[in-house]
């Protein structure tokens, strides 16, 4: 470790904690051993660097097969799983590969699994934990359970496994809320037939109680300022599949980047890629911004850079020259980050360039009027110019389902037609498969799923191919006013006290805190939507987090989707394993 300054605070505990007999707790080198969940958790909390600071000289993988290292101990970061606890037990059942093992459970270990690691190799384990993170923490303000299989086991028609996925759901919530320190008041949307919401909620009430009641304080916890929503997939399926136009949306939408990492040619020709994470902190600044601003910004940024290089007085001193050199790390460092940029808000556009008619298309068929506020009277005579273009099929596809959810459904008759006009005949299910999730298709069908009253925004300024506000959004903030309607969004659980009453005030409007503002700063919503989240859902978060200011909005699912693998799962709900396209390939082909 590196030496500590002779003085102070950090000296005390320096000594205190970190060197009580002299030693650094950490003097002992250590491997760590990591599934593919938690390998995954880890990277997106911290570097490598961050854990050789901590003396972990190697990490594994707990399925390889790894050399024995018998003068080291290691540590097993690992899932609850019956999977993973037969290959601890491998690592010393027979013969130990390690000194010791310090075990740390994301979750509950279940009593038999942990009985039976006690039975098999009890002498090796020095240290058995949970620690309580289950859950993906994707952004600063956004989380996953890293299940998009969540989605077939809970909409697909003939699934066995629904049950046991809202379950596991739920245990997850779990850990985020006591990762948070948060025991949140639970409600859920009241979805026509579905009852996935009220399923998930009741689960998750009853285990945050649990939870609570075995609280190592032993003192029962009591309600903190937190909700939590609970919204089916199917309470809005036009955000999802519209083309939207800011930045990270946009991105990855339209480009292939897979696991975060945009892969691009530098000027050069050769073959770079760039990781598109919060380390990135111009990734983070223009991220939820329209891509008109970013393709404005990132060459003003450039030539700043380039502006601050250069000497104010045009004078080359070798002082001058020795500060330069100080600063060509970082200058080498902000100009590629800005390159990739540049890089990427140029690919967006040019994929842009061939969609603009399209976009304006599906903006009138969403919001149901055009630029001018002028009601689209007949959606037919919107979507035909689309379908008449030769736009992909994977595109008409998206504009048919917009213009089915603009009528909240459609004649027998008149989907055949458009399915033929598409050429979908043998894929019809990218269409008729999302009356799994409640969404009207076919007029007149059993379902009493009506469309929600929305907030009127006629006087907020927007970009015209930008016109449409994702409904979580509406959620969010009639949340934060305590506007929700009690009918349409149940409560589980007791509403801590913040949130109860009608005192709220809207977020754009001035004024001086109450005593309800008040308590309900600080205070958090935690918003969780089965079955996939979008990237325009997710910026709303930082949009209502950003004007509220007194309540942070949290937002999760089972997993982050693009429109194409959306409706690739969409497609899925229908069919077994013998899957044979994706829309990828048929828009290919």
């Amino acid at each position: 470790m590196a030496a500590v300054t002779d003085h102070g605070l950090k000296t005390v505990v320096w000594k205190s904690k970190f060197t009580p007999t002299g030693k650094c707790l950490f003097c002992i080198k250590t491997i760590l051993i990591l599934d593919p969940f938690t390998t995954k958790l880890l990277s997106s909390c911290c570097k490598m660097s961050d854990l050789i600071s901590e003396k972990i000289t190697i990490v594994e993988d707990l399925y390889k097969i790894r050399e024995p290292v018998l003068e080291m101990k290691a540590i097993y970061f690992i899932s609850p799983t019956a999977k993973c606890v037969d290959a601890f037990i491998r690592d010393f059942k027979q013969k130990p590969k390690y000194k010791a093992a310090y075990v740390y459970f994301t979750d509950y270990c279940p009593d038999d699994l942990f009985n039976n690691m006690k039975l098999c190799c009890g002498k090796y384990i020095r240290v058995c934990k949970e620690i309580n993170i289950s859950f993906m923490p994707q952004e600063a303000q956004v989380f996953t359970c890293d299940n998009p299989e969540a989605f077939q086991c809970i909409y697909g028609p003939s699934t066995q496994d629904r049950k046991k996925t809202l379950e596991t759901l739920a245990d997850q919530l779990v850990t985020l809320c006591a990762t948070l320190d948060e025991y949140p008041g639970v409600r859920y949307k009241k979805d026509g037939n579905m009852e996935n919401a009220k399923m998930l909620a009741e689960l998750l009430d009853n285990k945050l109680g649990r939870h609570y009641e075995l609280d190592d304080s032993g003192k029962k916890k009591g309600k903190t300022q937190a909700q939590l929503l609970i919204l089916e997939r199917g309470f809005d399926p036009v955000s999802p599949i519209l083309h939207e136009l800011t930045y990270q949306a946009m991105a990855y939408d339209l480009i292939d980047i897979q696991d975060d990492t945009y892969q691009y040619k530098s000027k050069d020709g050769s073959e770079k890629q760039a990781l598109l994470n919060e380390d990135d902190q111009l990734w983070v600044k223009l991220r939820h911004k329209h891509i008109a601003e970013v393709s404005e910004q990132i060459p003003k940024l450039l030539k700043e850079i380039s502006a601050n290089k250069k000497q104010p007085d045009g004078k080359i001193t070798i002082s001058n020259l020795a500060q330069m050199m100080k600063k060509m790390p970082s200058f080498r460092k902000q100009v590629t980050e800005k390159t990739i940029h540049l890089q990427l808000a140029e690919d967006c556009m040019q994929k842009f360039s061939n969609l603009e008619k399209l976009c304006k298309a599906e903006q009138d068929l969403a919001v149901g009027s055009d630029v001018d506020g002028v009601k689209v009277k007949d959606p037919m005579r919107t979507l035909l110019p689309v379908l008449l273009h030769p736009f992909s099929t994977h595109d008409k596809i998206r504009a048919v389902l917009l213009y089915i959810f603009s009528l909240n459904g459609t004649t027998d008759e008149n989907l055949s037609k458009l399915i033929q006009h598409v050429k979908i005949e043998d894929e019809r299910e990218f269409i008729l498969n999302w009356k799994q999730l409640g969404v009207p298709i076919i007029t007149g069908a059993s379902s009493s799923s009506r469309k929600p009253n929305r907030r009127d925004r006629s006087q907020v300024q927007t970009y015209n191919l930008s016109r449409w506000t994702p409904i979580i959004k509406d959620v969010m903030e009639d949340a934060v006013e305590n506007k929700l309607d009690t009918k349409e969004w149940p409560h589980q659980s007791e509403c801590p006290a913040a949130w109860n009453g009608s005192g709220a005030v809207s977020a754009r409007q001035k004024h001086k805190p109450s005593a309800q503002d008040e308590r309900r700063t600080g205070s958090r919503l935690i918003i969780f939507i089965i079955g996939g989240i979008s990237f325009s859902e997710m910026r709303c978060a930082y949009e209502v987090t950003q004007a509220v200011k007194s309540c942070e909005v949290i937002v999760g699912s089972s997993h982050i989707f693009t429109p194409t693998s959306l409706l690739n799962d969409i497609k899925a709900l229908g069919k077994g394993p013998m899957e044979t396209f994706t829309i990828e390939e048929r828009s290919n082909a």
